[in-house]
């Protein structure tokens, strides 16, 4: 371990997943795959919604979103990590490490609140779908899209202007591949207490409370469905919701485990894993979870493809 004091500080040894340098090439090659399979996947989505009038609605406007902001999360970190990897280099500037920390926690609230958000339309679409449209109006999506930007820009900066104020004068090296908070504090030598205050804060309003409305969101829809009377009908409004689940599955049970559970039951090794999943897993995922079951996302797809191919033949 490197000493260090705030007065030379050039920045932070990131030790990535493993510091091992056998599994270096099989950590490179891994992460190199799902980073082409991300970009690819949600760019496909993005521009297969963009060019299809018939996905001009809400639902489609909010997946939208939801795979830019699934792109930007993963580009945050991955490339940095493959870099890092590929030149043998684990060092990051005390300027890009709050760079890098100011735009992780920028998307990661966007991407929480941004499934909430999906969560309400479904259960706007299910249980009152005569109102749809007139609920649904362009003016309360671009405010459902449009505030958690601003407020993920107001508490990212928060975040960053606290840690601004601590002094580092331990050891420099960050047991994660990312600079991530929670790391982070604990090699400050001054009093972390506002910025563990805040963190719990943010994490109850944009971790807890979106996870609770989509639990009441989804208790209403299933009560709705229930009493569908034909089975077919009941089948095709679970099938509009389960894709859905599944991502909150996986990014609420990631996160909630992070942000949320007491430091006495997180080590090093829980936290990457953890991170590795809504950092790089989920955002690879979301573009099949999402289209493999809809049938038309899936035709836009396809005649997004055909159209490349076509003009390039």
């Amino acid at each position: 371990m490197e000493p260090w004091n705030q007065t030379s500080a050039s920045g932070f040894i990131l030790l990535g997943l493993s510091e091992k340098p056998e599994h270096e090439t099989l950590l490179f090659s891994l992460f190199l795959c799902m980073y082409v399979v991300t970009v690819i996947g949600n760019l496909l989505i993005i521009l297969a919604i963009g060019s299809d009038s018939h996905l001009h609605t809400p639902m489609y406007f909010f997946l939208a979103n939801l795979s830019l902001v699934d792109f930007c999360l993963a580009t945050n970190t991955v490339p940095k990590m493959l870099v890092n990897i590929q030149t043998r280099s684990k060092s990051i500037s005390y300027p890009c490490c709050l760079t890098q920390m100011y735009f992780f926690h920028f998307f990661g609230i966007m991407d929480s609140v941004l499934i909430a958000v999906m969560a309400y339309d479904r259960f706007v679409a299910i249980c009152h779908p005569l109102h749809y449209t007139t609920i649904m109006s362009p003016r309360l999506c671009g405010l459902l899209t449009g505030g958690p930007w601003v407020t993920s820009c107001f508490l990212s900066l928060t975040h960053i202007l606290l840690m601004a104020r601590l002094v580092f004068c331990g050891y420099n090296e960050l047991p994660h591949y990312f600079c991530d908070l929670t790391p982070l504090l604990r090699l400050s030598c001054t009093d972390t207490s506002v910025n563990k205050i805040f963190v719990l804060i943010v994490a109850g309003m944009v971790i807890a409370t979106p996870f609770v409305c989509i639990l009441a969101s989804y208790a209403r829809i299933i009560v709705a469905i229930l009493k569908v009377p034909s089975a077919g009908g009941r089948k095709k409004a679970f099938s509009t919701c389960s894709s859905h689940l599944s991502v909150v599955a996986l990014f609420y049970g990631t996160t909630i485990g992070v942000y949320l559970c007491p430091s006495s039951v997180r080590t090093a090794v829980k936290e990457k894993a953890s991170a590795v999943m809504y950092t790089a897993v989920t955002p690879m995922l979301n573009p099949f979870i999402y289209s493999l079951r809809n049938r038309d996302l899936k035709g836009a797809l396809r005649k997004l493809i055909n159209r490349k191919v076509s003009s390039s033949s």
